[in-house]
């Protein structure tokens, strides 16, 4: 008998055993199979092909069909989906199906939808149309169709109707036929079409350095300070690549957030370049899944799920932003893209190049381990000059606003000089607390425990956590007054103090408020770059690779409560965000200035900073980290429970805990905390604690998790609880 071993798209960590029938196609590793499951039918993927089974063949149902006569997978790429499946614990089948397209998760056909196209048939050719005397809708569909098929989606154009047509297929004088466009080999353009940049001499050794090494496996962390011209080297990188008619992947930490890079890379190449986004629809998600298998696109933009995108000449991988905590994927398969990328490039044997002017501490120790190789961009492309800083003491100063007398005094003599101002507030909304004035009331969200945020123009407080909202009160619910007023200061509330600081002046916000709609990022930024808008507020956002040449003073404005956290990240990500906003400022030609208000000047993380800059910072956290056995000198694995009534999840996690204490595997180096409620103790009605393991060794770690996760089944608790498993966790 044929067996064969099926992983399906469900929360078990195991595979499944079919009986394969003598009348169906044989299968194929990697390809698909519709089976029974339960009361359902479920499209699972063939992992082994096999001539027995651990069951009797009695209790073994049959594949019903075989959709697939080949793989969906490469290679390499089928090796590291099983590879990823055993490093961070994950069913199978949920691996395997993250890397598909929607469509084919659904057991459509590996294939591209169709045009479909009326054509006549011989019969039709051999009738005159005015034969047809008594249809004259026919007659004149008839006479359009001698002169060439036509597209369905087109007909009516013609002022022709399907129910004509189906009158004509009836008579025999015309049918329906799918049709495939070809596409021509991209291999034989001239790729070059935009003009090149003259490479610095930083830029020239670079790129000199990556091409020396492109016909195989090699990591390069491209450190570039902002404004170096990261982009350009990766352009001269790609040219080399796609001249010899491979293909590159792109990856970006948000694709709305990058419309001039991609539009840079449009220019640039004559060959066909595909751009994975929301608001492509499934059957344009497997189109280019298909292209990109095919070997028909050059370049593939997406951002973390793009990583999986099948490759037939792959040539580089290319992780722009690589600090960047959006490649972290913080729900089900937590699989970190910037890991995996490396992991993907090793199997194919390709470079892969990991680009920031804020490099994660990780990456920096693998520079430092050898693991990895770093070129570094240390000046500013073109006459770009580096950014004056200057930090405002808050302290004792009245604001306006939320702006110091000094702050808005240079926001006055930036715009006088016609330039434009970027003010960096990473809060959206308007204020970030509603108080009542008489007794102290704050309104709370009651599902999370966290502050409800006030949206003026809706009327509204919403919890940016759950994302639930509600009208805002007339009066104080505890005490009925009427006195109630925000507390803080938000994007929406700064965005109407500067009307009225400078009346008369284009101001343009840019948070998720103000850009969820379709297409409003991008009107608003080319409003920016056509001078439009002299003022810009905003979030992060603005703080990702944006290129405003006429942003000459960028200000960010609070920034104090990331100074004092309790997660051990933070000062990295700060460190990042306000290299990476400070670098908007003076990018083409003209001099910049960056100010930070504050009410710790002499905190020593601002310091460090505004004094030495990114790469001191990062030396020194990392000599801190070493010193307490933080990552990434240790590894972390993070368990995570939650329940309704803040009892279970850490009875869970207790028990849990006992069970790894008593694991041979567990080692004096092996360090257990919790259970201990998370930082966010809750969360859309439930409470969430969490148990975290450490050691320097990730193989013990691994070896560890490996042996005790079968045995959780067997806890008394562990059915009452949402439990999951973060393997390198960013969020602690």
């Amino acid at each position: 008998m044929t067996v064969v071993e099926i992983a399906l798209p469900v929360p078990l960590a195991r595979r499944f055993d079919y009986l394969l029938p003598d009348g169906l196609p044989p299968a194929s590793i990697g390809g698909r199979v519709s089976v029974p499951f339960g009361k359902r039918n479920a499209i699972g993927i063939v992992t082994a092909i096999k001539t027995h089974s651990e069951l009797p063949q009695a209790q073994l149902k049959n594949v019903q069909e075989v959709l697939d006569g080949d793989s969906l997978y490469p290679p390499s790429l089928w090796r590291l989906l099983n590879w990823a499946t055993s490093y961070y614990h994950y069913p199978p089948g949920e691996v395997l199906f993250h890397a598909l397209p929607t469509l084919l998760r659904q057991g459509k056909p590996a294939r591209e939808t169709p045009l479909w196209q009326w054509y006549i048939t011989s019969q039709g050719k051999e009738t005159a149309p005015e034969s047809l005397k008594s249809a004259h809708k026919q007659r004149q569909a008839l006479a359009v169709l001698r002169q060439g098929a036509l597209y369905r989606h087109e007909i009516s154009q013609h002022d022709i109707s399907n129910a004509v047509l189906q009158g004509l297929r009836k008579k025999g004088l015309c049918d329906l036929r799918p049709y495939y466009a070809t596409v021509a080999d991209w291999r034989q353009l001239t790729i070059m079409h935009g003009q090149r940049l003259c490479l610095n001499t930083e830029q020239a050794t670079a790129v000199g350095a990556i091409r020396s090494a492109d016909n195989c496996f090699s990591a390069w962390l491209l450190a570039g300070i902002t404004g170096s011209g990261k982009t350009e080297v990766y352009l001269s990188v790609l040219e080399n690549v796609i001249n010899s008619g491979r293909q590159a992947l792109v990856l970006v930490p948000e694709i709305g957030l990058t419309p001039q890079t991609i539009a840079r890379f449009r220019e640039r190449f004559n060959a066909p370049i595909d751009v994975l986004h929301s608001a492509l629809n499934e059957n344009e998600r497997l189109a280019v899944w298909l292209r990109a298998r095919r070997g028909e696109n050059a370049i593939i933009i997406g951002t973390r799920s793009a990583l999986f995108t099948p490759l037939a000449r792959p040539g580089v991988i290319i992780i722009d932003e690589e600090h960047d905590s959006s490649y972290k994927q913080q729900e089900g398969w937590r699989y970190h893209a910037r890991d995996l990328a490396v992991m993907r490039a090793r199997e194919e044997n390709i470079p892969v190049i990991m680009g920031s002017a804020t490099p994660a501490l990780e990456t920096l120790q693998n520079v430092h381990n050898g693991k990895y190789r770093q070129l570094t961009l240390s000046k500013r492309a073109g006459n770009a000059r580096l950014a004056t800083q200057q930090l405002i003491d808050l302290k004792g100063v009245k604001l306006q606003g939320g702006l110091s007398p000094q702050l808005a005094g240079k926001i006055a003599q930036h715009l006088q000089a016609d330039n434009q101002v970027l003010l960096f507030l990473n809060r959206r909304g308007y204020s970030p607390a509603l108080m009542c004035h008489e007794c102290g009331w704050i309104a709370e969200c009651q599902r999370c425990d966290h502050y409800y945020t006030l949206h003026q123009h809706q009327r509204q407080l919403r919890c940016h956590h759950c994302d639930s909202q509600r009208q805002v009160p007339h009066q104080c619910p505890q005490c009925g007054s009427t006195q109630l007023m925000p507390v803080g200061l938000g994007t929406e509330q700064l965005e109407q103090n500067l009307a009225n600081l400078f009346p008369g002046i284009a101001i343009s916000r840019i948070d998720r408020d103000t850009t969820s709609r379709k297409g409003a990022l991008e009107q608003q930024l080319a409003q920016v770059h056509r001078g439009g808008a002299r003022i810009l507020v905003g979030t992060q956002m603005l703080a990702k690779g944006h290129h405003f040449k006429d942003v000459t003073l960028v200000s960010l404005l609070d920034v104090d409560g990331a100074l004092f956290s309790a997660d051990f990240r933070s000062a990295e990500r700060f460190a990042q965000l306000y290299t990476q906003v400070a670098g908007r400022a003076g990018r083409a030609g003209k001099q910049g200035e960056v100010l930070l208000q504050t009410h710790h000047p002499e905190h020593p993380l601002l310091q460090t900073l505004l004094h030495q800059g990114y790469d001191a910072f990062a030396r020194q956290a990392l000599i801190e980290r070493k010193s307490v056995f933080l990552p990434p000198f240790t590894r972390h694995i993070l368990f995570r429970a939650e329940d309704q009534d803040n009892q279970q999840a850490a009875l869970f996690l207790q028990q849990l805990r006992n069970l790894l204490e008593a694991s041979p595997l567990k080692d004096e180096a092996c360090w257990i905390m919790g259970p201990v409620p998370s930082l966010q103790a809750k969360r859309s009605g439930r409470y969430r604690w969490q148990l975290l393991l450490q050691h320097p060794s990730r193989p013990r770690l691994q070896r560890l998790l490996q042996s005790s996760l079968p045995l959780v089944a067997t806890l008394p608790e562990t059915r009452k609880v949402k439990w999951t498993l973060d393997v390198d966790p960013t969020e602690c």
